[in-house]
């Protein structure tokens, strides 16, 4: 039986400077170097948190514009060998991302929207070790947890975005599309023309 939870999507993280260390490409590679089977999982090639998913390195931390680009074509050298664990699409009304979590815990899992314009999908994956520290987002946040930041698309209704974790696909998250932009479907010829006029 497939069990289906809806995450929250919060509106504004209240946090002051995340996500304002850089992760450059020698010391994600040293980090990985060092890291045990855990960190592999949630950076490796192939997922969500990579900063290699689209193939040259890209800081998880700033935000992609993911909608701009074909998931077909952008991650062909990943499926071709069988590493791919994301997909994104579009659908006459939505925009769809799906990921698998490997490694990650479920209930560690935060999606916040920042100002409108970019889809915040973050959690911790170690603890931290003193309580009274820092926010572990501002500082070098791969040491304990992980990000993927993303544009939303302009004609994305980011105040309807909804998040769900399952254990079928482990997360998936939908966009609908502003209303004016949807396409309608033939039957339904008299409101595409109310709409174009309007």
């Amino acid at each position: 039986m497939i069990s289906c939870k809806q995450l929250g999507v919060g509106l504004e993280d209240p946090t002051p400077a995340i996500w304002c260390v850089p992760l450059k490409e020698d010391v994600f590679a040293t980090f990985m170097a060092k890291g045990n089977k855990t960190v592999h999982m949630i950076f490796g090639h192939g997922s969500l948190f990579s900063p290699f998913l689209f193939g040259n390195f890209f800081d998880p931390s700033d935000a992609f514009p993911l909608w701009e680009f074909e998931s077909d074509v952008l991650l062909s050298n990943l499926r071709s060998s069988g590493q791919s664990t994301v997909d994104w699409f579009q659908t006459d009304t939505d925009y769809v991302l799906k990921a698998e979590l490997p490694g990650i815990q479920k209930d560690s899992l935060q999606v916040y929207v920042e100002k409108g314009k970019v889809v915040d999908i973050s959690g911790q994956w170690r603890q931290q070790r003193e309580s009274n520290t820092k926010d572990w987002r501002c500082s070098h946040w791969w040491e304990q947890g992980f990000v993927r930041r993303l544009e939303l698309p302009e004609n994305g209704d980011w105040r309807k975005m909804e998040a769900y974790l399952s254990n079928d696909i482990p997360l998936e998250i939908k966009i609908p599309k502003n209303p004016l932009d949807c396409v309608y479907p033939r039957g339904n010829q008299g409101a595409n023309e109310d709409l174009e006029t309007a």
